[in-house]
């Protein structure tokens, strides 16, 4: 890994989602919560990188464990994080209170302009780990769960267009590949990754095995069509190039526990940020991404 790696230590809060900006260069915003999530409040952390590291640039705390973390994608300022409480907190990084407003639908679909939930998708038969909206089909959105499979969704009619029993163990991330609109891939319980081509849902069309522990999360790169990245309860992040025959790349292990948050820059080909339970936030640049594909 390259030797820059600026870290921001937050005493007290254990971190669970991190995701940059996808307008500022070197903003990046973080999910955390007190005692590992299980009690206590939650803390809202917007960051700013600069040669000398990281700096916190504002914070915002609610009254339970935020979970996850989305910027707005029509706005630079506004973002949107869920809680242990079932709400939906909708922020202003121009503000430095918050929130604007709170959404108390548990598990809908909403619009901050209507103010209640659009449509309610049904069918999943146990917790509803991650969503995430196909970026080439408009109303198309996948999620995965602890009932073992991997749902494709339209919001123009409510039921389910594909089920995929992805995984014999709970599934706790996915994500769509941004330059195939048929492949996503799963993060499971079972500290596999798979990949699914939805034209044909009965095998993977790759399975990645290296994690030690279950995958908290795993998304594609912006930038290199088959690599993509993971974190996990074994606390490393592995990069991957699922289109070669060693697909491991390489295994980041800078964090002393859970590893939760990860994402990966949509204005740098090379940067990736994470967070753990260690109280720690990272930007950093793996080696793998630094070097010809």
């Amino acid at each position: 890994m390259s030797n820059t790696v600026r870290t921001l230590r937050v005493p007290g809060r254990h971190g669970y989602a991190a995701e940059f900006s996808p307008y500022l260069p070197g903003r990046l915003a973080c999910a955390a919560a007190q005692h590992y999530g299980i009690a206590g409040c939650g803390t809202l952390l917007i960051l700013d990188q600069n040669e000398s590291g990281l700096r916190l640039f504002r914070s915002f705390d609610w009254n339970d464990g935020l979970f996850d973390v989305t910027w707005s994608e029509n706005n630079e300022h506004i973002l949107v994080t869920c809680s242990g409480d079932g709400s939906l907190q909708l922020w202003d990084t121009a503000k430095a209170t918050g929130p604007l407003q709170v959404y108390k639908e548990h598990t809908q679909e909403w619009d901050p302009t209507v103010g209640k939930s659009l449509c309610t998708f049904r069918g999943h038969e146990s917790v509803i780990y991650s969503t995430i909206w196909s970026p080439h089909i408009p109303g198309c959105f996948a999620s995965a769960s602890g009932d073992q499979t991997l749902r494709i969704w339209d919001v123009k009619s409510t039921g389910v267009r594909i089920v995929v029993p992805a995984h014999q163990a709970e599934i706790l991330s996915c994500d769509w590949c941004k330059y195939n609109e048929n492949l996503l891939v799963t993060g499971a319980v079972d500290c596999s990754l798979r990949g699914w081509d939805l034209r044909n849902v009965r095998q993977p069309v790759f399975e990645l095995l290296g994690h030690t522990y279950a995958i908290r999360r795993v998304k594609f790169s912006p930038f290199h069509a088959s690599v993509l990245a993971s974190c996990s309860y074994d606390f490393t992040v592995r990069f991957w190039n699922f289109s070669k025959p060693d697909p491991l790349l390489e295994t980041v292990e800078h964090h002393t526990e859970f590893t939760c948050g990860l994402d990966l820059s949509l204005q740098s080909p090379t940067q990736v940020a994470d967070c753990a339970w260690d109280e720690t936030i990272k930007i950093y640049d793996p080696v793998c991404l630094t070097m010809p594909a």
